[in-house]
């Protein structure tokens, strides 16, 4: 695609395209080991401990001023090329190596920052938005991750380093969407596999997977189950691994802390950031992608970051709750059923890169900046709701943001003049099985959950008197009752919403 350079400022066309540098490596977070980036590889072969992309050329991105990359990211929203209208839009902070023409994009990333109205403004007590990242292509964040991750895969096929390539991950849901999704665009170079505990994701969840393809098997348990099978598999067969524990799936979800950054003009004085934790990829992702900003100077504070967990499924949580670091210990947890479903892990792969990160960011912050609550699976669907019946979009992870949010404000982390930025992960509708439940005051015991009847929303079937006025598809009223039918109808449904005719 032919670029008109002449349009953009001099001192910005030699950066505006980026090609491929510097020299990305797998350090190992427990033994500290390095590894080259040409092979498929998610743990360190030597102590077993999860890895972090590094970039042995990362100071010479410092070389450039913050104000200067500012610019560069700001001319790229014009560019047209597809692989930068994407997370590749920071091409050098996420995948330098990797060449435009290797980068999938499937319309991912830059997802909408939507405000809150005034009425949940004062509802919450301070100002927040709702980053709709449900509004990507699978319907959530993880696409994020995938498309880093293929774009990685697709880098080693056509360098000749893999072929046949079989991808796997195990999922609550979300991830196994995305997975099978970017998979089938590269088909027939690269199959999928993905393993969903059974019964415990959304019809809709188990229908994306079915529809792009991918071969689905349901594994008795919990996720935590079928992570392990899935590790096992990655450590003695020749399988791509798509979960967490890929070290492109965190880099590519560094995405989100960079649009926050740029949607809010590089200012991030007085911002609060709030995650909901499952599997600790993401708010992993989030911490180090504000700390690359931070140290290239493209923004100049670090937001507040406040993750969130159910009392279903809270072992990051737990973990914290010891206040000297010397004797934390990370103790896994059985899980309970959890609308934040997406979230209902209790041995999360990332934990490691959590404490790593969380330190790191508080000591570049000069003061404690990450915090972690819990709340209980009440708020999350009370605020998911509340939220939805106000203009969003959430999902049950986002109701447990805004329920975090809430306990956060309690608390005294949050004060009124903060802006919070909360994290919709997907969409509303990848989980509306548990609003009909609460509609319909069906949700099983486990959950904790009593429906608020303020909340409560069912469809109402407003008939005729007349059994003889009623039409069909099959059956159509002549014109005379269908008058009769029409004025009939109307008139019930204007005294059910009280409203009054314009004739009166």
């Amino acid at each position: 695609m032919k670029m008109k350079n002449d349009l953009f400022p001099e001192h910005i066309r030699p950066h505006l395209i980026p090609r491929p540098k510097g020299e990305l490596f797998y350090r190992c977070l427990g033994c500290d080991a390095e590894y080259p980036v040409e092979k498929l590889l998610y743990v360190c072969p030597e102590c077993n401990a999860v890895l972090m992309l590094h970039n042995r050329n990362q100071a010479d991105l410092h070389k450039i001023e913050g104000s200067t990359w500012q610019q560069i990211f700001d001319y790229r929203r014009m560019v047209k090329i597809p692989a930068l209208k994407g997370i590749y839009r920071y091409h050098e902070f996420i995948g330098p190596v990797i060449p435009l023409e290797s980068i999938i994009y499937l319309g991912e990333g830059h997802t909408p920052v939507v405000a809150a109205s005034q009425f949940l403004k004062e509802k919450v007590g301070l100002d927040f938005f709702y980053k709709n990242d449900g509004q990507n292509p699978s319907a959530s964040f993880k696409d994020r991750g995938m498309a880093s991750a293929f774009s990685s895969i697709k880098y080693l096929i056509d360098q000749n380093l893999v072929s046949d390539v079989i991808a796997v991950c195990a999922s609550t849901g979300d991830t196994s969407a995305a997975a099978a999704l970017y998979a089938s665009y590269l088909g027939p170079l690269i199959r999928s596999a993905v393993l969903l505990p059974h019964k415990k994701v959304t019809v809709q969840q188990l229908s994306q997977p079915l529809g792009s393809g991918a071969r689905v098997f349901e594994i008795p348990g919990v996720f935590d189950d079928c992570m392990k099978i899935v590790e096992h598999l990655s450590s003695n067969y020749p399988v791509a691994l798509l979960n967490s524990k890929n070290a492109w799936r965190i880099l590519g979800q560094e995405s989100y802390s960079y649009e926050i950054a740029q949607d809010f003009d590089w200012d991030m004085a007085h911002k609060v950031v709030v995650v909901p934790i499952g599997n600790a990829g993401n708010i992993s992702a989030i911490m180090n992608g504000f700390l690359k900003f931070f140290k290239a100077g493209i923004i100049d504070q670090l937001p507040k970051i406040i993750g969130v967990q159910s009392e279903h499924a809270d072992p990051v949580y737990q973990y914290y709750l010891e206040p000297v670091e010397a004797k934390r210990v990370f103790t896994p947890v059985n899980t309970k059923p959890s609308v934040a479903q997406a979230a209902m892990i209790g041995n999360p792969v990332s934990m490691p890169r959590v404490v790593v990160l969380a330190k790191e960011y508080n000591q570049e912050s000069g003061q404690d900046n990450v915090f972690f609550v819990q709340v209980t699976e009440q708020a999350i669907m009370d605020w998911q709701l509340t939220a939805n019946q106000n203009g969003h979009i959430t999902c049950t992870q986002g109701g447990e943001c805004l329920a975090g949010l809430v306990k956060a404000r309690a608390m005294g982390l949050v004060s009124s003049n903060e802006t919070a930025v909360l994290d919709a992960t997907a969409h509303a509708i990848k989980f509306s099985e548990f609003q009909d439940l609460y509609f319909k005051n069906q949700i099983p015991a486990p959950y904790h959950i009593t429906p608020d009847p303020d909340r409560i929303n069912l469809p109402e079937l407003i008939t005729s008197d007349n059994p003889n006025l009623s039409p069909s598809q099959e059956k159509r009223l002549a014109k005379s009752e269908l008058g009769q039918f029409i004025q009939e109808i109307s008139g019930k449904i204007a005294q059910k919403m009280h409203l009054t005719s314009s004739s009166e």
